[in-house]
């Protein structure tokens, strides 16, 4: 969750993370927004759970190296 997508990005492909600087670099593929901290907890609990993942698989055009 953030409030500043460029910089979220650009931490996570600099190696702010030691967990997400491993597998980089990171490509934004979808983007929501939401009124309230607690609609974007709510969304991303749901796409963390086995169908918010099948949605994701099925909806976003992922690129073809990580569909497969």
């Amino acid at each position: 969750m953030t409030n500043d997508l460029e910089r979220r990005l650009l931490e996570h492909n600099s190696g702010y993370s030691p967990y997400t600087a491993k597998f980089g670099p990171w490509e934004l593929l979808h983007a929501e927004s939401f009124e309230s901290g607690q609609d974007a907890r709510q969304r991303e609990k749901y796409l963390k759970s086995g169908a918010g993942r099948r949605w994701m698989k099925k909806t976003i055009k992922w690129p073809r190296s990580s569909a497969e």
